[in-house]
Formats: C-alpha cells, sequence, structure tokens
C-alpha cells in the first residue's frame, strides 16, 4: 500500500504507456525508490522535461494537478470494499493478462476481483445487433456458465450486453471491461446492467477515475478483454466492426478465435466470414467453443503457478526492507553491488548486511560479478 500512490502518479502522467513503465519497474523495484532520481537519472530513462518536472513535483508535494488525481483514486478505493486497485506487483493480477505485450501496470476494479484470474471466454459482436445476434450471444453466455467459464465483454449495446445478460441468467459470473474511469458507467442505458455485474461479477478499466471515455480508449479496451480470456467468439460483426479489433488482438496474443457464420446478404455477418477465412474457428455450437477451450486450464494453471511460487519467496521478507527489496532487484544471473546501489536505494553498508543474512536463508548466492537468486 506504501508504493501504490508513486503506481497511480507514474500512471497517470501522460505519455507514460505500459512499456515505458515496463522500463521503469524492471529497472527499479521500488516505485518510491525511483521518485527518488536525480533529474538526470529520470532524464536518462528517456523521460521529457515535462514529465520528469511532474515526478519531481508529486515527490515534493508540488503538483498539484498529480496529488488530486492519485488522492481521487485513493478516496475511491476506500469508499467501498467492491473497490480494488491491482498492480503488476500484485498478488492477485490476473495471470494471462500479466503475460500479454502492452499488459495495463495497473487495473480498477469493482466487484470481484478474484474473477480475473478465473477462466474466461470473451463475446463480442456488434453494438447494432439483430434480435437473432443477441438471443446467440445470450444463449452462448449462459452454456458457458453452466461449464464453469466466466462471460468478458465490454458493457456496449448490442451483442456485448446480451452476453452479460446471458451470463446472469445462467448463473454464472460476467465481467465487463470499461474504456473509463469506474466511478460512472457507460453506456447510461446500461447503467442498471452494470451494477447488477458489480454484485455478480467485476467491471475493470485501466483508466483511472474521473476519466471520461474517448473513442481511442476503445480499442486499448478490447486488448484487456482478450488478454484475461482463453479465447474470443466474435457474433455479428460488420466489415468495420470495432469488435473485429478485438480478434486481431487475440490472435496477437495466441488466444483462440472463434466466429459464428451469417447470411451471405448480411451486413452483420461479413466481418466473421473474414475472420473465417484468416482462420478463426467456425462454430455453431457454445458447446463447440467450451470442447475447444477445455484442454487450455492446465495451460491456464501453469501461467499462475510461477508468480505464486515468487510470491511465497517474497512473503517471507517485508517488501520495503533492505532483504525485499534486493529480493526484488534480483535475479538468476549475477548483479553488481554497484548495480543494486542503483535498483534499491539502498547505501552499500546496508546492501552488505542483507545479502548476508540472505545467503544464510539460502536464497541467494555469491557468484563471479556479484548475486544472484538460488
Amino acid at each position: 500500500m506504501e508504493e501504490l500512490p508513486y503506481w497511480l502518479a507514474l500512471w497517470r502522467i501522460s505519455g507514460i504507456g505500459p512499456s515505458h513503465f515496463r522500463l521503469i519497474t524492471d529497472r527499479y523495484h521500488s516505485m518510491i525508490a525511483f521518485f527518488s532520481l536525480s533529474d538526470a537519472e529520470l532524464a536518462s530513462l528517456g523521460l521529457n522535461t515535462r514529465q520528469r518536472n511532474q515526478i519531481r513535483g508529486f515527490q515534493r508535494g508540488s503538483e498539484r494537478a498529480l496529488l488530486e488525481g492519485v488522492t481521487q483514486d485513493l478516496d475511491w478505493l476506500e469508499q467501498s470494499a467492491q473497490h480494488h486497485i491491482l498492480t503488476w506487483a500484485s498478488d492477485d493480477y490476473p495471470p494471462l493478462l500479466r503475460e500479454i505485450q502492452g499488459s495495463p501496470p495497473i487495473l480498477f476494479v469493482r466487484g470481484d476481483a478474484g474473477l480475473l484470474s478465473l477462466p474466461q471466454i470473451a463475446i463480442v459482436g456488434s453494438r447494432h445487433s439483430s434480435r437473432q445476434g443477441q438471443k446467440i450471444a445470450q444463449d452462448f453466455a449462459s452454456c458457458f456458465s453452466s461449464n464453469g467459464f466466466i462471460t468478458t465483454s465490454g458493457l456496449a449495446l448490442g451483442i456485448d450486453a446480451s452476453a452479460h445478460a446471458g451470463a446472469l441468467l445462467g448463473g454464472g459470473k460476467t465481467i465487463a471491461v470499461l474504456a473509463h474511469g469506474l466511478d460512472d458507467i457507460y453506456p447510461n442505458r446500461n447503467r442498471s446492467l452494470g451494477k447488477e455485474i458489480i454484485e455478480q461479477g467485476a467491471l475493470v478499466s485501466e483508466f483511472p477515475i474521473g476519466v471520461s471515455p474517448r473513442a481511442e480508449f476503445f480499442p486499448r479496451r478490447n486488448r484487456i478483454i482478450s488478454g484475461l480470456s482463453l479465447g474470443v467468439l466474435v457474433v455479428e460483426a460488420a466489415i468495420k466492426s470495432g469488435s473485429l479489433i478485438t480478434a486481431h488482438e487475440a490472435v496477437d496474443q495466441g488466444r483462440e478465435v472463434f466466429a459464428i457464420p451469417g447470411s451471405i446478404n448480411d451486413p452483420l455477418a461479413k466481418g466473421c466470414h473474414a475472420l473465417i477465412r484468416n482462420g478463426a474457428r467456425l462454430v455453431e455450437t457454445a458447446q463447440q467453443v467450451v470442447d475447444e477451450l477445455m484442454p487450455l486450464l492446465g495451460f491456464m494453471q501453469q501461467q499462475a503457478m510461477p508468480h505464486a511460487e515468487e510470491n511465497l519467496l517474497h512473503d517471507q521478507y517485508d517488501s520495503q526492507s533492505p532483504e525485499g527489496l534486493l529480493l526484488a532487484a534480483l535475479e538468476y544471473d549475477p548483479t553488481p553491488v554497484d548495480q543494486l546501489v542503483g535498483l534499491t536505494g539502498l547505501c552499500v553498508a546496508d546492501i552488505s548486511s542483507a545479502l548476508v543474512m540472505l545467503e544464510i536463508d539460502g536464497v541467494v548466492q555469491q557468484q563471479q560479478g556479484g548475486y544472484s537468486r538460488v
């Protein structure tokens, strides 16, 4: 919790996306230590003048807009036991999403955050869907629920809303990924559905509290929908449908893509037919999707295991103790002591003392060129 305000502050600084965030967290395992860097050190990370001034201003308490934004996020977190903020450093950050390129460093969640790590199937499609398409989405989601899968979508009008409703009607759970801050629910017509999802599932967003929806945010939202899921089902999509972005993201992420065919004269079938021509699996029943994805449940468990083992190791030490900071910084290749000074913000004397304790505990070893994990 001590590190969280610094994560939130960095995520609110314009121009710092997941790749830049990853560079920073890989090099500086303590966000507090990162915010204490000199201007020259910040510049060496490719941060521009405005970004460096915001970081140093936040540390000094003079960057008012950033301080107010972070306070807004933390106040929202404290408002309800159903409000959660997960970071890459959180034990319960969803393992499948963690593995994709460009995964969001921070997730805001309203509802049951634990659901994000359970097996999910995404259902996406046209906002201007037919009644038949809505019925298909609803029936498929209900079947997924009865087979133990969570249905994930984007709470948009049309197919998305039908998929969420179908999961709830089937007695299952559903997750809605949104393209704005979770202090609001958009679109307004799905506000009551969104409130139901909070009680029987979760709303998720990478966007801080108070951020309004914008057109360019929806493609970013789509990569999270596919990233959380084992597979993506497309139900009714025109040739330029936004749901095709989700399908293409799924392919890039190594997820299974399924599409339901339609009439050759139906504009809402054109996108699905294009996906099928390009390798998506043609499906006619929900059970076909379930049968394809069941074998992947073992893969999902494997993705979660390495991080779980790492967390058990970290739990032995306070994350802000010298031992905890060193353990977070060390890799399996040797790291020199002078480099550990920069990574942890500790002095050489504290590092030497802590390394002795970690060696005694059998979790690090001295090698030529420095220290490494065992």
